[in-house]
């Protein structure tokens, strides 16, 4: 458990790293950071949002929590090269968007005498990099754990106490693939959605025209080129489902239009409006 005595180490102070370290800060917990960016960590420790940093990742030696706020390939990569430094009992943490694969991989890696506890903040924005961290994001957001049967209790009772300090709204247990079956839909299947409609043609001389409408659907396609597509790859087969139940959709009501089919687009229109609702509790 978290206490005022536990040394916290935060892996990657870019936009959800920062926040983090902002949102422990701002409970009364300094923790410390390893990140390559030299300018990054100098910034985090002169505001006080760090207590000190470094660019070697030995600085998480004797720490009693490490989360990584790393791209999943490089987390895994990461931990591979620089779990030698742990103390024994060290318990990892992480923020990626999807889990089966990156649980398995580094459960797989990790020494047995540390333990790994997944998490997914979401809380994620378009923007990036340290100068956008901001811990008020996490106000009403929700945070899952993603236990297995590897975790200890004390692991799991651990995340959700971080989840209380960095005022998550809600928090929630799922399992590795619940987690990547819902991401598929809610996550990234709209991120495809809106840079499809970005990439279907460039219509950038209607900007000064467009409403909320476009606005709202497209707010998404301003998006992180360098990680998205390790996110849709490591969740390929769920998201490729997700994506043909898309299209399908699509070319259904695209017949509906062709026939002029008014009581079936009704019935479709009432249908998604009485659906969209149970998103608005």
């Amino acid at each position: 458990m978290i206490s005022e005595k536990s040394k916290i180490t935060i892996i990657g102070l870019g936009v959800l790293g920062g926040s983090y370290a902002k949102g422990f800060a701002k409970a009364g917990i300094q923790a410390y950071a390893v990140d390559l960016n030299e300018d990054a960590l100098r910034f985090a420790k002169e505001n006080h949002w760090i207590k000190d940093g470094s660019t070697d990742p030995s600085l998480v030696k004797d720490s009693d929590l490490v989360i990584s706020c790393l791209y999943p390939h490089t987390f895994i990569q990461w931990v591979k090269d620089n779990q030698k430094y742990f103390r024994p009992g060290t318990l990892l943490s992480d923020v990626t968007g999807v889990k089966r694969k990156v649980i398995s991989a580094i459960n797989d890696e990790l020494r047995k005498d540390c333990e790994f506890i997944a998490c997914h903040p979401m809380a994620g924005r378009e923007s990036r990099g340290l100068a956008y961290a901001d811990e008020s994001r996490f106000e009403n957001a929700n945070f899952i754990i993603v236990p297995t049967e590897k975790n200890t209790k004390e692991a799991v009772d651990t995340a959700y106490q971080m989840a209380r300090i960095l005022k998550f709204g809600r928090v929630c247990e799922l399992s590795a693939e619940e987690h990547d079956r819902m991401i598929g839909f809610l996550s990234q299947l709209t991120h495809v959605i809106a840079v499809s409609l970005m990439n279907t043609s460039d219509h950038s001389h209607l900007a000064d025209y467009t409403g909320d409408s476009f606005r709202d659907l497209t707010r998404i396609a301003n998006i992180n080129e360098d990680l998205w597509p390790e996110l849709f790859v490591m969740n390929k087969d769920y998201l490729l489902e997700e994506i043909h139940a898309f299209t399908h959709e699509m070319e259904s009501f695209a017949g509906l239009i062709e026939k002029e089919d008014y009581a079936a687009m009704r019935r479709k229109l009432i249908q998604s409006t009485k659906r969209r609702k149970q998103f608005d509790k």
